[in-house]
């Protein structure tokens, strides 16, 4: 069986991406996918994987996930989703270390599932607003207890996946940037649920919808009606045109306000954000959605 996890990272999709799955659950089950409610599995997951130890978990706690996710039905794929896998936002810079639990995380998540076909899929955000998104949503301690004495300079989400690739290497790694969504996001949902590009699907165009002004929204609907775009790439250039015309700017701009932080390590950070992208793109087994 194929094992699908969407791990998040913390403050990239905000639970869109398990909503515009869920849309597909039914036309999907004629494939063999499975898309179960997020009820049906985090909670099982998150107490299995902290009993856990260095040794192999009884055969029951994997088997009872999947009865909970499967309720008696069969399926080949079994999509599930969680924008906190890896850790909860206070934790993500614990011990100065960038997701310190990513690797155990994985391999306990191997160890669930012994002999299954494990995918992770995983958005990635430009720390100048990571940073800020995900301190936002911390409830106690000071922005500097919230680093861990990290440096946001030293962020690298390719140092992540080096670590992720030799703890677990025979998991297979799909990788988004969250500011593409809008344009991808079609592409992520048949992704993550293993179809093909022909496939039809719902809500591929969740994102744009909340970025987009109405009237935008409509006229490129009505648009790609009459237009039917013929390649992934065309249909792009299609969204990237409207989106320069009739996106909300509010939606577009995010104002950053922490202890520290001027408009020059914003912008710094955005150009390592974009070179560390490149490494990214250029990463063995790493399987890359690019607008």
């Amino acid at each position: 069986m194929q094992i699908v996890y969407h791990i998040g990272a913390n403050c990239t999709d905000g639970e869109k991406l398990v909503k515009s799955l869920l849309k597909n659950a039914k036309p999907l089950e004629e494939h063999g996918i499975r898309i179960p409610g997020p009820a049906t599995y985090r909670r099982l997951i998150r107490e299995a994987i902290q009993d856990l130890d260095k040794s192999l978990p009884a055969a029951e706690a994997g088997d009872a996930i999947l009865a909970s996710v499967l309720g008696g039905q069969e399926g080949n794929r079994l999509v599930m989703s969680n924008g906190a896998f890896l850790c909860v936002p206070p934790r993500v810079f614990q011990d100065g270390t960038f997701y310190a639990q990513a690797e155990s995380k994985l391999q306990a998540l191997q160890r669930l599932f012994p002999g299954a076909q494990i995918e992770i899929h995983l958005g990635i955000r430009n720390p100048a607003t990571f940073i800020p998104a995900v301190f936002a949503q911390v409830k106690r301690g000071s922005y500097e207890q919230f680093m861990g004495g990290l440096a946001p300079a030293d962020i690298r989400w390719s140092d992540l996946i080096a670590r992720m690739q030799a703890a677990a290497p025979e998991i297979g790694l799909t990788v988004w940037c969250n500011e593409d969504t809008p344009l991808i996001w079609a592409q992520i949902i048949r992704e993550v649920a293993g179809i093909d590009p022909l496939t039809r699907i719902s809500g591929g165009f969740d994102l744009l919808g909340s970025i987009m002004a109405p009237e935008g929204m409509n006229r490129f609907l009505s648009y790609i009606k009459t237009h039917p775009p013929q390649t992934e790439v065309q249909k792009r250039r299609i969204i990237a045109a409207f989106l320069d015309k009739f996106a909300i700017d509010e939606e577009m701009v995010e104002e950053v306000t922490l202890p520290g932080w001027t408009n020059d390590l914003v912008h710094d950070l955005t150009e390592l954000y974009e070179e560390d992208i490149y490494r990214i793109e250029k990463m063995p087994g790493v399987n890359f959605i690019a607008p």
